[in-house]
């Protein structure tokens, strides 16, 4: 099993809602309100008046299987507005509860 932690501007939930829909991927947990800077020269995404942009986040726990299937309609949607920003990360997981 994996995790993937997807970090998208707040501007993408709908998509990312629909992506997690789509592949039937029903449980995951979603982070609201984070703030950060992208590492591949995205403007700072702190909530502010000078940096008003917000981010989210959500994790999910797939099988191995599901991996490219999830990271391919991330690509899909960051590929339509590269501007808006999305990353994904995917994670082993050793051992769950």
């Amino acid at each position: 099993m994996k995790a993937v932690f997807i970090v998208f501007n707040q501007a993408h939930t709908e998509k990312v809602d629909f992506i997690l829909h789509k592949l039937q991927l029903d449980g995951y947990s979603r982070w609201d309100n984070m703030s950060g800077r992208g590492s591949r020269g995205g403007v700072p995404h702190m909530g502010t008046h000078t940096w008003p942009e917000i981010n989210s986040a959500v994790m999910v726990v797939v099988d191995d299987e599901m991996v490219d299937q999830l990271l391919d309609a991330v690509e899909k949607m960051d590929n339509v507005n590269r501007d808006v920003g999305v990353r994904a990360f995917v994670w082993d997981v050793l051992r769950s509860v």
